[in-house]
């Protein structure tokens, strides 16, 4: 690593549940390596009850979490990202704004917990393979050996992670 701590944005069209949920993993999992951020196309405004609900039971903090536009990490003085990840397949197939710094990017598209249907037990199940899919993604990047790829090879595992489905395990791109 290089010293400081890598920013990473994940991105939603929505920003009340994904990517809420990965900025807090990424802070767990990256032990102090990453900055976790993470922003909508169209903000909900809110957090979803069920994200706080799973990120508290799996013992992540909920406290200053808050739905945002992506628009607010493209502006003058906002924190230059390292990376930028797109967690739904609506905001990677939206255009975004210009990012400074050129961070890497990839699709990480999970399954919207939030358009679940069917039984609380139905929906809560939704959140919480949502949750398991960005952990097991994010555990993954989290343990690449950033000091060693050059940013060609870096670009193809960040990617490669993107396309782990659920139940796949922890496996490994390192």
């Amino acid at each position: 690593m290089t010293g400081k701590p890598l920013n990473v944005l994940f991105l939603c069209t929505g920003n009340s549940a994904r990517s809420i949920m990965a900025e807090r993993l990424i802070e767990r999992w990256g032990q102090g390596n990453f900055r976790g951020f993470s922003a909508g196309s169209h903000p909900k405004g809110t957090v979803h009850p069920l994200a706080l609900r799973i990120m508290e039971e799996a013992g992540l903090p909920t406290d200053g979490l808050s739905s945002k536009s992506w628009n607010e990490f493209a502006e003058p003085g906002a924190p230059v990202m390292d990376f930028v990840f797109t967690v739904c397949d609506n905001a990677a197939g939206e255009i975004c704004p210009v990012w400074p710094g050129q961070p890497i990017t990839a699709h990480w598209g999970v399954p919207d917990p939030v358009a679940a249907t069917g039984s609380d037990v139905d929906r809560v199940m939704a959140f919480r393979t949502a949750f398991q899919m960005l952990e097991t993604r994010i555990k993954l990047f989290a343990a690449l050996p950033f000091a060693k790829l050059e940013r060609a090879s870096l670009v193809r595992r960040v990617q490669e992670i993107g396309r782990i489905g659920p139940g796949t395990g922890e496996g490994s791109v390192a």
